[in-house]
């Protein structure tokens, strides 16, 4: 006579991901709705919260997942920005239509930047990825029919282009930049859950291990590094759609688009999609705290993220995942016993 088996069945989701489903949809209704709801203050700083959260899901995508931490991810925000400019200047493209094609250009450029950068490792290939942004950001600055050094401003007929009224056209680039984040997220979530995916978990662990049972290394951190100079390309192209205004410094700012960034994905946990939003929330939480203290802000900064990870160093997100086992984007299969054999 056979012997039962145990009955199996392989699962990714969870009690806590299915909840986060139902307020997640909640969520994004009131987000909607949030044009209607208040002012174009609340608005512009939604704004800036989004653009930020995107980044911080896309640098964590290539170093959280594929292991190639850049400080130079500036030089596609600068691109993006730049090319929205250009597009909307030379060939009279509508702003919006010009977001996804500042896209598709900033993921041209980065395959003959990947083409450099890629022959570098660890902390070569962080320092590399800082200098070609330079060069991206001196560039640019000798370029007179982008406003050289000083910059530009986006015409007001092109301004005009999105809406008339102003209250519309902010109501606009909100919802423009609620996508982009839903996109990036989307992007990351699906990305993980497919053989990408499990491509990127071996490289994680270790990439010899990885190169041994089949993964092309190579292929898949080019296939990362496009899909991530593409999303972060739309995102510096709808910060300057709504600051209607470029130039060379705030363009290619390693403070402002990389360092920050940085911040927000290492305190909210890195190699997780939570992580970024964590972190991101706090990040801004802190500098509404931190406004006032002039030249201290970055400091405090500073010693937040080293407490951060003192106390929790895979970041609070994974200070709380871990202790609670709480997985809001669950992309790893589990295998859960349904039924033990009987005797």
């Amino acid at each position: 006579m056979i012997a039962a088996l145990p009955t199996y069945r392989v699962e990714r989701g969870t009690t806590a991901s299915r909840i986060g489903t139902i307020l997640g949809v909640v969520l994004l209704a009131l987000l909607i709705a949030l044009p209607f709801l208040t002012g174009r203050a609340t608005l512009r700083l939604a704004i800036e919260i989004f653009a930020y959260l995107t980044l911080a899901q896309m640098w964590n995508l290539l170093a959280g997942y594929a292991g190639l931490v850049s400080v130079g991810q500036q030089a596609f925000v600068g691109f993006g920005g730049y090319m929205l400019f250009a597009l909307v200047l030379f060939l009279g493209l509508n702003p919006l239509l010009a977001l996804p094609v500042a896209g598709v250009l900033t993921a041209a450029v980065a395959v003959p930047t990947a083409f450099v950068v890629f022959r570098l490792r660890g902390a070569y290939f962080a320092i590399g990825t800082w200098v070609v942004a330079e060069v991206y950001r001196l560039s640019f600055a000798q370029v007179s029919a982008l406003g050289g050094g000083s910059g530009m401003s986006l015409p007001a007929a092109a301004v005009r282009g999105i809406a008339a009224d102003a209250q519309l056209r902010e109501s606009i680039i909100y919802w423009v930049a609620l996508a982009v984040a839903l996109l990036a997220l989307a992007t990351v979530y699906l990305l993980l859950r497919s053989r990408w995916g499990l491509a990127l978990t071996a490289i994680r662990d270790s990439e010899p291990a990885a190169e041994s049972v089949g993964v092309d290394n190579d292929r898949t951190k080019l296939v990362v590094y496009l899909v991530v100079a593409a999303v972060t390309g739309v995102t510096g192209a709808l910060i300057f759609l709504q600051k209607l205004r470029i130039a060379p410094d705030a363009a290619f700012s390693v403070n402002d688009w990389t360092a920050f960034v940085i911040f927000m994905t290492v305190i909210g946990g890195i190699g997780r999609i939570e992580g970024p939003i964590v972190g991101t929330l706090v990040f801004f939480v802190l500098r509404a705290l931190f406004a006032d203290y002039g030249a201290w802000y970055l400091m405090l900064l500073g010693l937040v993220a080293v407490a951060v990870m003192l106390v929790a160093p895979k970041g609070l997100w994974g200070y709380v995942a871990d202790r609670f086992a709480l997985q809001l984007f669950p992309v790893q299969r589990r295998v859960r016993l349904l039924e033990e054999p009987r005797a």
